[in-house]
């Protein structure tokens, strides 16, 4: 194996074959190369192929990770199982899984069928979803997953209050309905795999024979299951090959433990442990900002990235009166960058919640820019979609109730509500799948109703007995053209149902890829690689549009342009780590992430004031500002504003929370800007300043500003000068701002100055 192309490290994580070994591999670092080189190496040295088990957190890095092995040794490659968590547990389980009473047709319930469940059962149990919500629920039961526990061992291990009552009795009767529906969540890909493994020895030992060489990428964002799994399997070979950033370690709150990172060594004492320290990513001034910051956080494993890049451009800092002026300036910087010869689809704009991207949106739309929001509904997440797969799940599984009560009357077919919960009240009572109760009609139903779900009992009998007959692409089209599920899309001529007709068009062309694709195709794989698909599998970076992102959906990116917007304490990081010392460096590793994803320039800006969620705060500027070190900034736009109206960087000096300004005014200062700030600007001095006219002979006042200077008023922000009118003392100027639009004013006493960019 030719390893020349690799660097020290990376070579030494190729070569270092058995036993277990830890790679530490830095942002930009290369871990994906040194990693399928150390599996194609693996094979040169004479391992078979189907020995070796790569798990990665996303099918696109699986798939990616595949095409670069094969490219290394050829269709050897292929026969390596490269997989995510979720897709290996649902292979291993779609073989195994009648061993744990299920049977091989089950279902992958996705969030909106884990919700339709609990939303019954909190009717059922009389609920008030005010008081305890749908969010926490789902959220304690999937935690309780992730920790191996069930409702009762997560009960005892809970306050044992009146609420953790209520949320056990959901979790049990939650469970019962997904093995009475022969379904899974995706948690249950990974508990029931290891309830598999558990019980049933001679499988485990099957796959500890067939897996002599496991590796797993971005190992510190695993949980207890997945590491648990990964130990299980590797107790008695011993080789795990683990990759992982422990200052990348940011999805805590859904269950991923920066423990079993950092813990390794402990684990495993012999383990080889290789740093990938050289970055080939970003520029010296971003590696080095990013190394400050995280340099903070106590609970890391020493290191430090370097790069052979040269410094770059600094890091750009702006501090805007508002969320407004934020995004003005987010906007005209990359008109002016665009203007230059870059390009939209370099560029992305990070922040820390989706809330933020509201008047990012607005912005951009108003300057003409054209971006897409990362994260947005996915393909598989819309309804025309859903519906057709709804069908496709109720014909592989007649168990599955849910999917069978999103279609029961979808198109509308006259089975209304009160039908349906007869139809479910009826299959409850008889302890049948409602699949059953469409053959076996009840009578308590009227004539009108029993025909209705009766024909589409026949239309349900009538597809199961097609699929047969045909191969999945005709099939599907048949489902899509017998059930009238794209007829209905077909006379609504309005732009949504032209939207949805092409999404129709679209999922065909996945099936026909599919079937093209696969070795041996089915409806129940296809299925499941439907309920296995992500965000980032979808996603499609670069084109000329701006990527608008949360910090969380960016790991693992990189663009030429970032810029992170809202960098204040109380936004990032949150206010609710403020007092958490473990969730202040998780936020922490998320600032890291976020300074990583730039490659060749770095904006960042902060507000003065915001409005966010409904309300208004005056926060300082964020902590990790002050963790980078000045020489690495250019905060011409903060000293620009500091200089024209003092006081703004007060806060940025002394990064503490100013009290609330009080806004009117009292007896001795009624008026503009008493009681408060001036224009709403914490740190700006009360009254105006003048401006530069005001101490110019009159005759000579509009030629000190003509259309097309760049001017900054004190509470507007930036803005280009279109018009003068008048002369003398009348003499009035235009401005138009990207926030605020056109603004006009007294030219001898309007507090701007002329802006030299």
């Amino acid at each position: 194996m030719n390893l020349e192309g690799l660097n020290r490290e990376q070579r030494k994580a190729a070569e270092t074959l058995e036993g277990p070994v830890l790679i530490l591999a830095g942002a930009g670092s290369g871990k994906t190369r040194a990693l399928t080189y150390r599996i194609a190496n693996l094979i040169d040295h004479g391992v078979a192929p189907w020995n070796i088990l790569a798990i990665t957190f996303t099918n696109k890095a699986a798939k990616e990770m595949r095409q670069r092995v094969s490219d290394l040794v050829g269709e050897r490659g292929n026969e390596v199982w490269v997989s995510t968590f979720h897709a290996m547990c649902a292979r291993i389980l779609r073989r195994d899984i009648e061993k744990l009473g299920y049977t091989r047709s089950f279902t992958i319930y996705d969030e909106d069928d884990q919700s339709s469940v609990l939303k019954e059962l909190f009717k059922q149990f009389g609920i008030d979803d005010k008081s305890l919500t749908l969010r926490e629920v789902k959220a304690k039961i999937s935690d309780a997953k992730d920790r191996l526990l069930g409702p009762d061992e997560w009960f005892q291990a809970s306050a044992k209050d009146f609420r953790s009552q209520q949320i056990h009795d959901l979790y049990d009767a939650y469970e019962r309905r997904l093995r009475h529906g022969n379904a899974l969540d995706f948690d249950d890909l990974l508990v029931r795999t290891l309830e598999l493994f558990a019980n049933h020895p001679p499988v485990l030992e099957s796959y500890r024979e067939r897996f002599r060489y496991v590796h797993v990428d971005e190992y510190q964002d695993t949980n207890f299951a997945q590491y648990s799994l990964v130990k299980l399997l590797t107790k008695e070979s011993r080789n795990l090959c683990v990759v992982g950033d422990d200052d990348q370690s940011i999805y805590g709150w859904r269950g991923a433990d920066i423990r079993n990172i950092l813990d390794f060594e402990k684990d495993f004492p012999d383990a080889a442990v290789i740093k990938l320290e050289q970055n080939y990513r970003s520029t010296a001034n971003i590696l080095d900002a990013a190394n400050q910051v995280i340099a903070h956080n106590e609970g890391r494993m020493e290191k430090a990235l370097w790069t052979e890049h040269p410094a770059g451009e600094p890091i750009k800092l702006f501090c805007a009166g508002d969320e407004r002026e934020e995004a003005a300036w987010v906007c005209d910087r990359m008109q002016q960058m665009q203007l230059a010869g870059k390009t939209y689809g370099d560029m992305a704009v990070l922040y820390r919640s989706n809330a933020q991207s509201r008047v990012l949106e607005e912005m951009l739309v108003r300057a003409g820019i054209p971006y897409r929001i990362y994260g947005g509904l996915r393909f598989y997440d819309r309804k025309e979609v859903k519906d057709i797969v709804a069908y496709l799940r109720s014909i592989v599984n007649p168990a599955d109730d849910v999917s069978l009560r999103r279609i029961i009357n979808q198109p509308k077919r006259s089975i209304g509500d009160s039908t349906i919960a007869e139809l479910v009240r009826y299959a409850a009572e008889k302890e049948m799948p409602l699949y059953s109760a469409l053959m076996d009609v009840p009578e308590t139903l009227s004539a009108r109703p029993r025909k209705c779900v009766s024909e589409f009992g026949d239309l349900m009998n009538e597809l199961v007995m097609a699929r047969e007959d045909m191969g999945i692409n005709d099939f599907v089209k048949y489902v899509i053209d017998r059930t009238g599920l794209k007829a209905q899309y077909e006379r609504d001529l309005s732009d949504e149902g032209k939207n949805r007709l092409e999404n129709i068009e679209e999922f065909l062309g996945a099936v026909a890829e599919y079937e093209q694709g696969a070795e041996s195709p089915s409806l129940e794989d296809y299925l499941e690689n439907v309920a296995l698909v992500s965000d980032l599998d979808n996603a499609e970076m670069g084109g000329k549009a701006v990527t608008l992102m949360t910090v969380h959906s960016a790991k693992g990116l990189e663009f030429p342009i970032v810029f992170i917007a809202g960098l204040e304490e109380g936004v990032f990081p949150t206010g609710r780590t403020l007092q958490d010392d473990k969730r202040m460096e998780e936020e922490r590793r998320l600032c890291y992430v976020a300074i990583t994803r730039a490659q060749r320039q770095l904006f960042l800006s902060y507000a003065a004031q915001r409005m966010l969620y409904n309300q208004v705060n005056y926060n300082a500027p964020s902590r990790f500002l002050k963790e980078i070190p000045k020489r690495l900034i250019d905060d011409q736009w903060i000293s620009k504003r500091e200089r024209n109206f003092p006081g703004v960087m007060e806060s940025y000096q002394h990064p503490t929370p100013k009290r609330t300004p009080r806004y009117g005014g009292d007896a001795a200062g009624r008026g503009l800007g008493a009681g408060r700030s001036a224009l709403g600007i914490p740190g700006v001095q009360r009254g105006f300043t003048p401006s530069a006219a005001s101490t110019v002979p009159e005759s000579a006042v509009a030629a000190l500003f003509k259309p097309g200077d760049r001017v900054m008023h004190r509470k507007f922000g930036e803005g280009n000068v279109l018009e003068i009118r008048g002369s003398g003392s009348d003499a009035r100027i235009v401005i138009g701002f990207a926030a605020y639009g056109q603004k006009e004013f007294v030219l001898s006493i309007a507090p701007i100055v002329k802006v030299n960019d």
